[in-house]
């Protein structure tokens, strides 16, 4: 919606969860836009681009070689937590079944990377990815607390 919405929630004395609500949506645009970038840096990247960005010749190979799930988890939990997070700043219900879906991709992305040694190859992508998890679960939080509290429409 807009600030004046917002706004009015703060004179009838919903102050604080109406500025956690848009505080969290709007660091959830953010961080899921650099999301994006990550995504459309690193997804589609051929072997060779993905080492001159700094990639050993094994990560590389490791990583071009991952199953297409892995990317559509990736896509589906990147744009399902912007959608969402664009969702709560416009105050609507729908902000949580679709934060939800972005959760669940990003909970089977961290399986697949458990699963095919990306952890093991990628030193620091265990802690990267347990945030991103983090990340998507307190949005989802975020979003059940302002639908129970009646600031989702």
């Amino acid at each position: 919606m807009s600030m004046a919405s917002f706004a009015s929630d703060a004179r009838r004395g919903r102050s604080r969860p109406a500025i956690v609500l848009f505080a969290s949506a709007a660091l959830g645009v953010a961080w899921n836009v650099f999301g994006l970038e990550r995504f459309s840096a690193t997804s589609f990247a051929s072997r060779d681009e993905l080492i001159a960005q700094g990639l050993s010749a094994a990560q590389a190979t490791l990583y071009v070689g991952l199953p297409g799930w892995m990317t559509a988890a990736f896509a589906i939990g990147v744009l399902g937590g912007l959608a969402g997070s664009i969702l709560m700043l416009m105050r609507r219900r729908w902000a949580v079944p679709v934060l939800s879906v972005s959760l669940a991709a990003y909970v089977a992305l961290f399986t697949g990377d458990w699963v095919h040694g990306v952890f093991a190859a990628f030193p620091g992508q265990f802690a990267i990815l347990s945030t991103v998890v983090a990340i998507a679960a307190g949005l989802l939080a975020v979003a059940v607390h302002a639908r129970r509290h009646g600031l989702l429409r």
